[in-house]
Formats: C-alpha cells, sequence, structure tokens
C-alpha cells in the first residue's frame, strides 16, 4: 500500500485556490484581491540568505507593481512572530521596508493546496514558487524554482504586463517582450485566412508568423 501523500497543483486558467490565512497585514483571503491582479510567492523560510534578497527585490519593486494594478502577497511555512521578527531585521540591517503581507502557514494549508510542497526537495518547507493570478481570480501563471536559486523578480513584472496586454489586444508576445516591443497576430485558423495573412498589412516572415506594433 503506498502510503506516500499526494499534494495538489493548481492548473492554468482555472480558478486559483481559495484561502483564509493570517498574515502580516491581518487576515486575506484571496477574494480581498478581486479587482486586482495578484503575485503570490512562496519562500522556504524566514531568516535564510537567498529569501531575503528575493523580499528586498519584491520590496523595491513594489511600486511598480501597484502601478499595474498588481498585490504582491508572501507566503512560507513559519509563524507570525517569525515573519514580524524577520520584516523588522529586514528593515533594520538591509535598509528596505516590506510593504506586502506575508502569510503564516504553519498547518501548510495553502501551501499544499496549492502544490508548494515538493517532498523532493523538502517536506516541510515551500519550494521558491510563484503565482499570477487574473482580477477573475483565475491562475494565469505558475513558476517553481529549486531552494538554491534565487528568482528574477523583474521577469515577474514582465509577465504581469505581458499578460495584461495579451488579454487587452487579443495578441501574443514573443520571447522578452517589453511594453513598446512589437506583439505576435495570432496564426490564422483556416485555409482562407491563411491565404489572406501576407496581405492584411502585418509584418509577416511567413503566413503563421506575423507581427504588429500596438
Amino acid at each position: 500500500m503506498n502510503t506516500e501523500e499526494t499534494y495538489s497543483m493548481p492548473r492554468i486558467n482555472e480558478p486559483a485556490p481559495a484561502f483564509e490565512a493570517r498574515t502580516t497585514h491581518g487576515v486575506k483571503t484571496l477574494e480581498d484581491y478581486k479587482g486586482k491582479w495578484l503575485v503570490l510567492f512562496s519562500h522556504p523560510a524566514d531568516f535564510t540568505p537567498v529569501c531575503t534578497t528575493e523580499f528586498m527585490a519584491f520590496a523595491q519593486h513594489h511600486d511598480d507593481f501597484q502601478a499595474v494594478n498588481t498585490e504582491l502577497l508572501g507566503l512560507s511555512i513559519d509563524s507570525y512572530y517569525s515573519h514580524v521578527a524577520w520584516v523588522k531585521n529586514i528593515k533594520d540591517k538591509f535598509g528596505v521596508e516590506i510593504p506586502f503581507p506575508i502569510i503564516e502557514d504553519l498547518s501548510m494549508k495553502v501551501a499544499k493546496s496549492y502544490g508548494m510542497i515538493h517532498p523532493g526537495a523538502a517536506d516541510t518547507s515551500a519550494v521558491r514558487a510563484t503565482f499570477i493570478i487574473d482580477p477573475e481570480g483565475v491562475m494565469r501563471a505558475m513558476v517553481y524554482y529549486p531552494m538554491t536559486n534565487g528568482r528574477s523578480i523583474p521577469e515577474f513584472l514582465r509577465l504581469v504586463k505581458a499578460l495584461q496586454t495579451a488579454d487587452a489586444k487579443k495578441i501574443a508576445t514573443p520571447e522578452g517582450w517589453q511594453p513598446g516591443d512589437k506583439v505576435i497576430v495570432p496564426p490564422p485558423q483556416d485555409m482562407e485566412a491563411a491565404n489572406n495573412r501576407e496581405n492584411e498589412g502585418y509584418e509577416c516572415t511567413d503566413w503563421y508568423f506575423c507581427k504588429k506594433a500596438i
């Protein structure tokens, strides 16, 4: 009999798992973020060096996320008191104030519902998982990093902007896309559209690969 515990994993373009959790800014629920984009990210533990660099980077980009209607929410399987002490330590030792809430998840309830626990990495710590949730509470992107390597926070800001642009303009974005770059026109869906594509005024390399400015 297999007694190994299984862990759920959210899926892109499906509703993000609901939660209600104590944080450093009071109790928060997923519903609190309705109407805003949310970047929910986990870290293995408070008072660890890699996590400290990531939290400072998130803090330093906080205003940039706010400018695109996006909130930040951290999580680790540590207590509220540990979070408070760590936040104060970052401010005292590094001069960086952490302006966003951090979830207390001693029960691992939120971490398990989001698939943040990977037994191959650690049984009692959340890996470096990052989730981008849209204003309707739908999971739009998920990125997992190992314990040993820090994330690039500007990439998550870029990804939020790319998702917002794709939604607003009904397009796709190429590798490394930044606001102001050309975007990809969705490929034609039938032969007639394919035959007409190169005459539609786009910058086309071939019928299936066309770009445009927005």
